[in-house]
């Protein structure tokens, strides 16, 4: 499905009907990451709702820079237009950081927040220098640098043993997005405030998943973050890195319903 919002036309998939559960993706990703769950939440009786971020997937880009506000601000118009006031959210790695941002300048829109390989600090010198390096090479014809990064990041060795379709797959998803799409998130993960402050004052319920082998974001991250957040359950998945939501379904799916159906 599609619609114009903001100034873009928005691609997003809603599955099933009940209580509303916002899905962010992660970078240089899109929509089609959440398909095990989105069809998990449907037959759970919840209203799964899983966007592509604006310059990746079906969205269009448009011509702003990117920043965790432009992102979060496309969410909210996409929850107006769709009618729901109040949705759990949850975001895996750079779709936190877009979460994180919605509840700090929307907090009433959300009843519960899932962190999923996800972190609240912001980028440190050397990893904004990586960003910026990585926009350089975009913008001098070489889009392949970004799988090329990624690819080596985002799964448990097991996985890219036994499943290398799936590895091949993941990768088709980031050669897919646009040059336009993969410079805009990178602006938006540079540019990211620091979050960390937020979290001890978040009042709703929050479960973290983390992932034992995650070579993108260290699972300690997921471990602090837990700590930080008053009541906060935490799940580290075991044999999953990164792309825990695919490399794990079942686990994965598991945690995030018994999550939801406790809240």
């Amino acid at each position: 499905m599609q619609t114009q919002l903001n100034g873009i036309q928005l691609a997003y998939d809603e599955v099933g009907e009940g209580p509303a559960v916002l899905l962010i993706h992660g970078f240089p990703l899109g929509r089609q990451m959440w398909r095990p769950q989105a069809e998990a939440l449907a037959a759970a009786g919840f209203r799964a709702v899983v966007p592509d971020l604006r310059g990746f997937g079906e969205s269009e880009p448009g011509t702003e820079v990117g920043s965790t506000d432009l992102l979060a601000d496309d969410l909210i118009a996409l929850l107006d237009y769709l009618g729901i006031e109040k949705a759990v959210v949850g975001g895996m790695s750079m779709g936190g950081y877009v979460m994180l941002n919605l509840l700090a300048r929307y907090p009433e829109r959300f009843s519960a927040a899932c962190f999923i390989v996800t972190r609240a600090d912001a980028d440190d010198e050397t990893a904004r220098g990586k960003r910026n390096h990585l926009i350089a090479e975009i913008e001098a014809g070489r889009p392949d640098a970004v799988p090329n990064a990624f690819t080596p990041l985002l799964f448990a060795d097991q996985t890219v043993a036994d499943r290398p379709e799936l590895v091949e797959e993941v990768r088709g998803w980031m050669t897919a997005t646009p040059p336009s799409g993969l410079i805009l998130g990178l602006q938006a993960i540079r540019d990211r405030g620091d979050s960390s402050a937020l979290l001890s004052l978040l009042k709703i319920p929050a479960l973290v998943m983390g992932a034992q082998e995650d070579k993108a974001i260290p699972p300690e991250k997921s471990t602090d973050m837990a700590e930080q957040i008053p009541g906060a359950q935490l799940q580290m998945l075991s044999n999953a890195g990164h792309m825990a939501n695919i490399e794990q379904p079942d686990a994965f799916n598991s945690a995030l319903l018994d999550f939801l159906r406790d809240n």
